[in-house]
């Protein structure tokens, strides 16, 4: 691909498998926030949809193709911390007593373990590999 930067690929299909996938990872965020101010906690609903949307922010700014030059390992780290946040948010929301009413316990979270394997899989691939 020549130094014309129109007859570059555009790459499309990964910038929206970025931005959806990640989006969808947030999804259950906004969604549960939404059943908190219908159960009148607003206060609990409004920190949702806070993490949502500075998830959502995160997801943008960190986008591969805003640092080219940047390991995915590192863009990446942004969005997993407002996965961990959710995820603590979550755990608040309903309390500790709840989750465990409901058989969740700290091995619970091992289920999560396969979401960590973007960062071997693409890890210390950068959004320049892929124009050569």
């Amino acid at each position: 691909m020549g130094g014309n930067p129109s007859s570059r690929p555009r790459r499309t299909g990964e910038k929206i498998g970025w931005i959806a996938g990640w989006i969808g990872a947030f999804l259950w965020v906004a969604v549960l926030s939404i059943v908190f101010f219908a159960r009148g906690r607003p206060l609990v609903g409004g920190v949702g949809l806070l993490i949502a949307a500075l998830a959502v922010a995160l997801v943008l700014r960190f986008a591969p193709w805003r640092h080219p030059r940047t390991a995915y390992w590192k863009l990446m780290l942004a969005p997993y911390a407002a996965v961990a946040a959710s995820v603590a948010w979550a755990v608040l929301a309903f309390g500790e007593g709840a989750l465990s009413a409901e058989g969740v316990s700290p091995w619970s979270l091992a289920v999560i373990l396969p979401m960590l394997l973007p960062f071997w899989t693409a890890g210390r691939r950068r959004w320049i590999d892929g124009e050569r």
